[in-house]
């Protein structure tokens, strides 16, 4: 059986954290325990001409952030592992949020220093409410930073996570000496020499041993010894159910930036992450096993080859076998669309692939046919659900800068708008162009999209709005709407697919809006 043997091969995770805390160099040392780049490059440093590899757009060169979700592909031990970077940046949260609807397990990073942040927080709240498995990774440990069971306790206490540690420091930032691997008992040593080969550890399987004195001097073998205890004593034993239900958090201490205990989490990774699990549609639940095929778009990205304009939509691949130039059923427009050159990924590299399995992402070329959370099946009508659109909390008129590019803007911006960079409204009483944003920076990044992929121009007006409510007037009284919609004529817009949005200017105005017409409902996300 093939097919289920690649399954079972198969690991599809995200990783999340808060801006600065290592995520894109984790990401960049573990494709080179993959083979996948020769030399991983940090996003940071300016002295190294070559970027880390998962930022491709320029706007993330220059600031030194991950800006759209990367998909990295590569091959460990014969496990296939497929990495959604995600961005940490806060504005860009709504990306993220979409990612974790494609991904089977999650890897945590937390700075030593600064301990959980908020954007940490949020995301793993994300991850928590869809049950999906965790591991964390604390890193920067060559840094002065908290003490090890203080962090585990802020873990606990602020993300709410059931912890246990499977390595262990020993010492911290200029103490540091290396690492105790729980899980595979053994010692690493850190020399702080990034250059120096990995792979050596030292096979300490008792601790009581003199061995442990020799190698790292009386007074930290005492030292790790008590901690040891301690941590036997206080966290839960590892337990593989546990951990693949959401329940318990195995955590890993390293420093990503001098690759260390990046390949304790990798080895530890590959045995323990789930493979690819079931997933909820609108209809019944869908096992990886079954034969037909069925994928969802999860996300978007255009022009990822500036020379070509290109549109890619990014499947996430749920059941069955996805193969190359077989008609699929788009359930949204309910028409057959077949793909002649569908993409794996390796960072800005693609390649052509023939056949890919449940746990893959596949991008396919796409001429405007696809939306957010579109499914495409075998035949079977059924649609996959969980990939909303919140309500912006940025509001700015666009206004086109150059009168002969006005065409190129129209593109611009759909295609852009399409890709979920953003929400354009489209207010009923002039037809003016309203973007929405969840965060400030993305209207710096479409700006310069517009202008270096379409050639065209933009600028902004800032609009006061509080909020942007979908209208729901499926149970309304006919008149009390007929009021409604001409009392809040200057208020009201229409969204890309066409739906009725109120912008509410105040709290307060939006609360006297609820109250007068008590028959029309407001939600906050479009999916309702």
């Amino acid at each position: 059986m093939k097919f289920i043997e690649e399954i079972g091969r198969r690991r599809t995770f995200g990783i999340i954290s808060h801006p600065d805390a290592g995520k894109t160099t984790l990401t960049e040392k573990l494709l080179l325990f993959g083979g996948a780049i020769q030399e991983a490059g940090a996003v940071k440093s300016n002295k190294i001409k070559k970027g880390a590899t998962s930022d491709f757009m320029e706007i993330e060169r220059q600031r030194g952030i991950s800006v759209a979700t990367s998909v990295l592909a590569f091959e460990y031990k014969n496990i296939k592992v497929n990495i959604l970077d995600t961005p940490g940046h806060k504005d860009f949260a709504e990306d993220t949020f979409r990612t974790l609807t494609a991904v089977d397990s999650v890897i945590v990073v937390i700075d030593v220093a600064k301990g959980v942040e908020e954007q940490t927080e949020k995301l793993v709240s994300v991850c928590r409410m869809r049950n999906i498995p965790m591991i964390v990774f604390i890193n920067k440990l060559d840094r002065e930073g908290k003490d090890a069971f203080e962090l585990l306790d802020e873990i606990e206490q602020k993300l709410g996570l059931t912890v246990t540690p499977l390595s262990f420091p020993i010492g911290m930032g200029y103490d540091f000496k290396g690492i105790y691997n729980i899980w595979e008992k053994n010692i690493n040593l850190f020399s702080g020499d990034n250059r120096k080969n990995i792979e050596e550890t030292i096979e300490i399987s008792d601790l009581s041993s003199k061995e442990l004195n020799t190698t790292i001097g009386d007074s930290t073998a005492e030292t790790l010894r008590e901690e040891l205890e301690l941590v036997e004593g206080i966290y839960p034993k590892f337990e593989k159910d546990a951990y693949q239900n959401g329940t318990l958090q195995p955590v890993f201490f390293g420093s990503a930036l001098n690759n260390f205990g990046v390949r304790e989490l990798l080895d530890c990774f590959i045995s323990i992450a789930p493979k690819p699990r079931p997933k909820e549609s609108d209809t019944r639940v869908v096992n990886p096993e079954e034969k037909d095929f069925t994928g969802f778009v999860f996300k978007i990205h255009a022009n990822m080859d500036p020379k070509h304009r290109d549109r890619l939509a990014f499947i996430k691949i749920v059941s069955g076998v996805f193969e190359r130039n077989v008609p699929y059923l788009h359930t949204r427009h309910n028409k057959k669309l077949k793909f002649s050159s569908p993409n794996a990924f390796f960072a800005e590299k693609k390649e052509i692939v023939d056949t890919s399995y449940p746990g893959d992402i596949v991008g396919l070329h796409d001429t405007g046919n696809f939306k957010i959370g579109d499914t495409l099946t075998q035949g079977e009508i059924l649609h996959y659900k969980g990939i909303p659109s919140f309500s912006p909390e940025h509001f700015r008129y666009i206004n086109n800068a150059d009168p002969m590019k006005s065409k190129q803007l129209a593109k611009g911006i759909d295609q852009l708008m399409d890709e979920g960079v953003a929400q354009l409204f489209t207010l009923e009483l002039n037809g003016r162009k309203v973007i929405g944003t969840v965060g400030a920076l993305q209207y710096e990044v479409i700006q310069y999209r517009l202008e270096h992929e379409y050639g065209a121009k933009c600028t902004y007006e800032n609009l006061n709005v509080h909020k942007a409510c979908w209208v729901d007037i499926k149970d309304a009284d006919e008149n009390e709407f007929k009021d409604f919609k001409r009392v809040k004529s200057k208020f009201l817009a229409k969204d890309k697919q066409g739906q009725l949005v109120f912008f509410a200017d105040s709290s307060f105005s939006l609360q006297m809006t609820q109250q007068k017409y008590p028959s029309i409902v407001f939600h906050f996300t479009s999916e309702f």
